[in-house]
């Protein structure tokens, strides 16, 4: 896959509106503020980082394992919490014509639990997998190595501008 055009190659109508658009963020579960002081704020801040590609959620929904258990059930038949799904609402073929591309759920406790066991700050790695669900909305994926690889090299580069460290890189 071809990456999203940059924001710089975009009309002035289509940054306008990229630049004035804001996703809804729902927070199903207060413990999500204890972990990220200024929640919504840091939300805003990973999602200009992604609009720059042009990858940003109509709704970003932080909700728990239950929640997103079902939901995959229901639509991916998996019967499990995973720490972020996405819903894709435009089709990705004519993706150019399409900025807001769909609905990123993320899972509290899958989270929570995959930053402690890799020893990264919670915060940090919330904003990987924000940054993740955005690049799988814009039709992103990491089925094929060369297609992770891809997926990988663009979520580190996105995350250092936020002066986030590499999650894929081994730490020392």
């Amino acid at each position: 896959m071809t990456p999203l055009r940059s924001i710089n190659s975009l009309s002035a109508q289509e940054t306008l509106f990229l630049r004035s658009f804001s996703p809804d963020i729902v927070i199903q579960d207060r413990r999500w503020h204890c972990y990220v002081p200024s929640l919504e704020k840091f939300i805003q801040r990973v999602l200009r980082v992604c609009h720059e590609y042009g990858t940003l959620p109509q709704t970003l929904i932080l909700s728990t394992d239950r929640a997103v258990r079902i939901l995959n059930g229901r639509y991916r038949r998996s019967y499990k919490p995973t720490n972020v799904l996405t819903f894709t609402l435009a089709p990705h073929a004519s993706q150019s014509d399409y900025h807001v591309l769909g609905d990123i759920f993320l899972a509290f406790e899958t989270i929570r639990r995959e930053a402690y066991k890799t020893h990264r700050p919670f915060a940090h790695h919330l904003a990987h997998l924000i940054i993740h669900g955005s690049l799988h909305l814009a039709g992103y994926d990491h089925h094929h190595p060369g297609e992770a690889q891809r997926m990988e090299m663009l979520e580190s580069f996105l995350l250092s501008r936020l002066h986030i460290p590499n999650p894929w890189k081994p730490r020392s």
